[in-house]
Parts: C-alpha cells; sequence; structure tokens
C-alpha cells in the first residue's frame, strides 16, 4: 500500500461526501417544467447546494426559498438561501418556516414545487402547532438529543409537534404538482424520516409520539403535552387526496456514500467490506461490537482476511451524562481505541458527512495504535473522557481532529475500520 493508513482513511471519507454532492445527483431527478409556475423550497444542511445545482440544471425560470444552517449557505440566483440554527432551532428557523409556508399559497394545478430535502430540516423548519411555543420546541429537542432516543424516535416526536412536518407542507402546496428531492440521513432512507417528512404521508400518530416521551422521560411543557393528548397533532397520513399528486426520490443515500469509500480503497488494494448503511444504537456499545470484529479480523482471519477495511453508516447516538463536547462520532472512536487496547495495525476513521459531529465544527477524528500512549503521555485519561462524553476535547488535545468545513450535503456517518 503505496498510501498511509491516515490519508487512506481522509480519502474514503472525502469519497464518501463526493458522491452525495447535489450536482451531482440532482439532475437525473428533474421532471419536466409545468406550464404554470415553478416554486423551490426546502430546508436542510444540504438544501442551498441543491439549490445551487437546481438552477444550474433547470431549462425554465423558477422563484423560490430554502433554509440552511448558519455557514452552509451558497450563493444562488433566483432561490432565496436563508439560515438557521441547528441542531437547537431558533427564531430564523421559525421566520423561514412561515417563509415557505406563505411562498406556497394559491398554487394551481398547473405550477409545480420542487422540494430539496436533506438531514436537518427538523430543526431547521420549527414551526409549532397550535398552542406550542418556540421555546417548548428548543426545549424538547435539548432534551430528545441528551436522551438516547434514535432519529426516527425523535422525528416521530417532532413531527406531531409540528404545524409544516409530516406532510403538512405538501398539503399546503394542493393542488400543484410537488417533487421532492431528499439527501438521506436516516437509517433505513425512510422519507417521513428525513426532515421529518414535510411532504410526505406519515402512518405514525400522537399515541405513538406520547410513547416515545415516556419512554425517555421527556419533560413535555402544557402546551406541547396537550397538543399530543388531544391528537390535535396528527399528521397527513396515507391516502391523503392532498398528497395524490405528490412524489419524493432518494437522490443520495448512506449507500451510495459506502460504496464509493469501498472503491477508493479497492484501488488502494484493500478489501472492503460493507457491515451496513443503517447501523444504530449507543456509539460506545457499537464501538465494542466494532472492535471486537476488527481484532478477530486482526487475530485470525475472520470473517475477512487482512488487509480489509470495515465500513459502515448510520446513525448512533450518545445518552449524555458528562458535561464534555460530544459528539457521536468521537464517541465511537473513544469507546473503540479502549475496546481495541492498542493493537498493531488497525486504524479508523469516523466523521459526519456534514462536517459537524454533534453541536462541534468538526466532523470527527482518527484512531491509530498508539492512541492510547499518545494519550497517557500528555495526562490525559481516556477513560474519564468517554465517561465525560468529552470526545472532541479528547481528540482536539491529541491533534487528531477531522476537520472539514461545511460539506454541502449530509448522508450521516461514516466510519472505516482499517485492519493492515
Amino acid at each position: 500500500m503505496n498510501i498511509t493508513p491516515r490519508d487512506l482513511l481522509k480519502n474514503m471519507f472525502a469519497a464518501a461526501v463526493d458522491a452525495a454532492q447535489p450536482d451531482l445527483c440532482i439532475p437525473k431527478y428533474l421532471p419536466p417544467p409545468p406550464k404554470g409556475r415553478t416554486v423551490v423550497i426546502g430546508a436542510g444542511k444540504a438544501s442551498a447546494a441543491m439549490a445551487r445545482a437546481l438552477e444550474r440544471h433547470w431549462p425554465a425560470p423558477l422563484s423560490g426559498v430554502v433554509v440552511t444552517r448558519y455557514g452552509y449557505a451558497v450563493p444562488c440566483e433566483t432561490i432565496e438561501i436563508v439560515e438557521a440554527a441547528h441542531p437547537v432551532p431558533d427564531a430564523a428557523g421559525l421566520q423561514a418556516a412561515e417563509r415557505i409556508l406563505q411562498t406556497v399559497q394559491g398554487l394551481t394545478a398547473d405550477d409545480l414545487v420542487i422540494c430539496l430535502i436533506s438531514g436537518g430540516g427538523s430543526s431547521l423548519l420549527p414551526l409549532p402547532g397550535a398552542g406550542v411555543t418556540l421555546e417548548d420546541k428548543q426545549a424538547i429537542n435539548r432534551a430528545l438529543l441528551k436522551s438516547g432516543a434514535t432519529i426516527t424516535e425523535m422525528n416521530c416526536v417532532r413531527r406531531h409537534l409540528s404545524a409544516i412536518k409530516g406532510g403538512r407542507l405538501a398539503a399546503a402546496c394542493h393542488p400543484a404538482r410537488v417533487v421532492t428531492l431528499l439527501i438521506s440521513d436516516v437509517p433505513g432512507d425512510h422519507p417521513a424520516d428525513i426532515a421529518s417528512g414535510p411532504t410526505v404521508a406519515d402512518a405514525s400518530t400522537c399515541a405513538d409520539a406520547l410513547e416515545i416521551v415516556r419512554r425517555y422521560g421527556i419533560e413535555l411543557p402544557a402546551g406541547a403535552r396537550a397538543q399530543l393528548d388531544s391528537g390535535a397533532g396528527e399528521t397527513v397520513k396515507p391516502g391523503d387526496p392532498r398528497l395524490a399528486n405528490a412524489t419524493a426520490h432518494i437522490i443520495a443515500s448512506p449507500q451510495m456514500a459506502l460504496e464509493a469509500a469501498a472503491e477508493v480503497a479497492r484501488q488502494a488494494g484493500i478489501t472492503p467490506v460493507l457491515l451496513g448503511d443503517s447501523i444504530e444504537g449507543e456509539s460506545r456499545e457499537v464501538a465494542r461490537v466494532m472492535a471486537g470484529i476488527a481484532l478477530q479480523v486482526r487475530r485470525h482471519g475472520q470473517p475477512f482476511p487482512t488487509p480489509c477495511v470495515l465500513l459502515s453508516g448510520g446513525e448512533t447516538t450518545v445518552t449524555v451524562r458528562g458535561n464534555g463536547r460530544g459528539g457521536r462520532n468521537v464517541e465511537f472512536l473513544l469507546a473503540l481505541a479502549l475496546a481495541l487496547d492498542a493493537a498493531p495495525d488497525v486504524h479508523a476513521v469516523a466523521a459526519d458527512t456534514d462536517g459537524v459531529d454533534g453541536a462541534e465544527e468538526v466532523a470527527g477524528a482518527f484512531v491509530t495504535p498508539h492512541t492510547l500512549a499518545r494519550a497517557w503521555a500528555q495526562g490525559l485519561r481516556p477513560r474519564d473522557s468517554l465517561d465525560n462524553n468529552d470526545g472532541h476535547g479528547f481528540f482536539g488535545a491529541l491533534g487528531d481532529a477531522l476537520v472539514t468545513g461545511p460539506t454541502l450535503t449530509n448522508v450521516n456517518d461514516f466510519r472505516a475500520i482499517l485492519v493492515l
């Protein structure tokens, strides 16, 4: 192998991100222009880049507004780009959601709405249902993020406390045709879970949301509790006639990203092994399992001979008990390093493809056989850092953080364990 392990891991991550760039993915899914207007709306960390790609490839006039995370805007000619907060929503996101709803008022059956949705859209469209305030949604969001709930569970609660998610945005576009282009950041690629499904039908119920709240001990403000208890928060269900002219297409997914990384590995003479694109669970528990597989490979050549790289995607969770800086990928790596216990010839990267792991402007980090020894030499206590949920502090101190800046896409987490 004529490349360092770190450079190979970095190249695989870059390939995963590049495979999900909107300019590559959008053109093949564009519908023909309509008789009437073309209106563009959207939300997510990739939505601005998606809007720019749409403008480049659309042959007719269009206008609209999309909302993205602070720092993720890119210049567009006719589509307005608004920035707001993620992962905890803010007033800018609330105003953007209101603007988007206003933009689709009064459309006709001759009009076309192209909706650009990617991960992060739930926080960027925080328009609350009746009796629920933005402050309520912020508090609930923070509690869900710390609870260890899966993204599917979190988005179920969010949909039922919203005035725009759970198919409501598509219903507001009726009778116009709605074509939603989705970049998936959720395990299983279920459209209703991507940004909480603003333009797709939702089969889940208020009762489901209440059960999730009970399961994780989430304190609900009175207005939010009333919204769920009364059933007033029910989403737009499958078969609703307002969604008869709405379609959705997943244009990029975690699997596509893993396959792109796998090709980089093959070109370097390393056998890629795809373990799954939708792996969930507590970050530290997933890490222990992955470490066990890597050690079996190294010691016994089972179930795969060396050299190989174990690739996986999905979204793990962290139940926050400490006061460190997070996030889920660096928590995974810190637990992985401890479980590997300085095993020779095992290197790893884990990072979020959007460039932000948790709330930090850091994508993820690297682990090497020397990670633990270097940490101890600096006076760091790896297990204490893990107990304090301080993966970013740990890897930042070692100089092993992976910082990419905004990647302008989001197909969830990327993990690669290289066994030489």
